[in-house]
């Protein structure tokens, strides 16, 4: 049983199984995922990465740091058997084959105080199984992660043991797991973005310098065979702002540049060439995005204050507004598993949630309950 709406009212109709589910913060019967559970404890600062018929949530600070919520495209949630094999925040993600792979970070709470940049890397097959393939060669966190062709690759990020906090290394996995290291990136920098367009890789902006930071513009670009190049630098300097792909573009949106949130998007197709679309409707950092349908999703974040607003970009970079998030959050995290694109966890005004929201490929949005 389904339902659709005329005017104010609810009007079933029957169109496969019944499930319930809330719609757009209404809870109605209708088909589409549901009743699903939020995250199993809350967190913010985690990453997200889709494998097989997954689309998996780690790391992060949390009541429960090593834990990785799983959920299938009928929205139903699970755990591997083996969650990570150590406490991390600031870390990123990437599928490459047949695995997610979950880069290290910063040591999170585990006894009460910080702990120390990490090397390690999980990798989840789409059986849910934990492997550990060879670790960074430097450990570092607050990088970027992208997947070009056959390989994932993990650029930059923070560690002390750099003479500014910062490093340059990059690191690519291929689909056997194997690690070997392409060239590095143009400029040391950590707190940037990277997604995928086309043959290429990109990671772009980014903050340097630990005591006086400083807001980069440039863009690396590797391609499948892991030769770099620098196409035009983004439209200003960014830092905390999230990259997503739809279609032809890779979108970079909202950030931080050298003083202020901004709402700026700047977009690179597969010549790598660069346009500047319709700016977000908020200005906002820390933010999230995942693709669905013909939609590429900016979700969340902050500026001052948490916010729920969520824009849409199809493949032309038409910008719409669909409902926004259940909840005001940032720092939460965004994955694509079957035809929904889900939003989960992140800060709130009233602390750290667990909220998961979903969005099908006509951005109906559903909230976990």
């Amino acid at each position: 049983m389904g339902a659709y709406f005329s005017g104010s009212k609810v009007l079933p109709y029957f169109a496969g199984a019944k499930s319930n589910a809330y719609y757009d913060g209404v809870k109605v019967w209708r088909s589409g995922p549901g009743d699903f559970s939020p995250f199993s404890v809350a967190r913010r600062l985690h990453v997200a990465a889709s494998v097989g018929n997954y689309a998996l949530f780690g790391g992060g600070m949390s009541d429960s740091y090593l834990s990785v919520d799983a959920y299938d495209s009928a929205m139903t949630r699970t755990a591997p058997s083996v969650g990570l094999s150590n406490y991390r925040f600031g870390l990123a993600a990437a599928t490459i084959g047949d695995y997610a792979l979950f880069g290290p970070g910063y040591g999170a709470y585990e006894t009460g105080n910080l702990g120390t940049t990490s090397g390690i890397v999980d990798a989840y097959n789409s059986s849910l199984t934990r492997q550990n393939p060879a670790p960074f060669g430097l450990p570092r966190y607050h990088y970027g992660a992208a997947t070009v062709c056959n390989y994932a690759l993990f650029a930059v990020g923070d560690n002390w043991e750099a003479p500014d906090g910062e490093a340059v290394t990059v690191d690519a996995y291929n689909s056997s797991l194997v690690r070997s290291t392409p060239t590095e990136l143009s400029t040391a920098r950590y707190l940037l973005s990277a997604t995928t367009v086309g043959d290429y890789a990109l990671f772009g902006g980014g903050r340097y310098g630990n005591i006086a930071a400083r807001t980069n513009a440039a863009v690396d670009a590797y391609n499948s065979s892991l030769v770099r190049s620098t196409p035009t630098e983004l439209s200003g300097p960014r830092s905390s702002y999230v990259a997503v792909t739809i279609g032809n573009y890779a979108l970079f949106g909202g950030g931080n540049d050298t003083s202020t949130t901004v709402a700026i998007v700047n977009a690179y197709n597969a010549s790598l060439v660069r346009s500047i679309p319709t700016a977000l409707s908020a200005a906002r950092a820390s933010l999230a995005g995942a693709t669905v349908g013909n939609h590429a999703l900016f979700a969340g974040g902050s500026n001052s204050t948490s916010v729920a607003t969520v824009d849409a970009y199809n493949s032309s970079l038409v910008r719409s507004t669909p409902t926004a998030l259940s909840v005001a959050r940032n720092q939460l995290a965004g994955a694509k598993v079957g035809n929904y694109a889900l939003f989960g966890g992140g800060a709130s005004a009233a602390g750290v949630e667990a909220t998961v929201d979903v969005y099908d490929a006509s951005l109906k949005r559903y909230q976990s309950s």
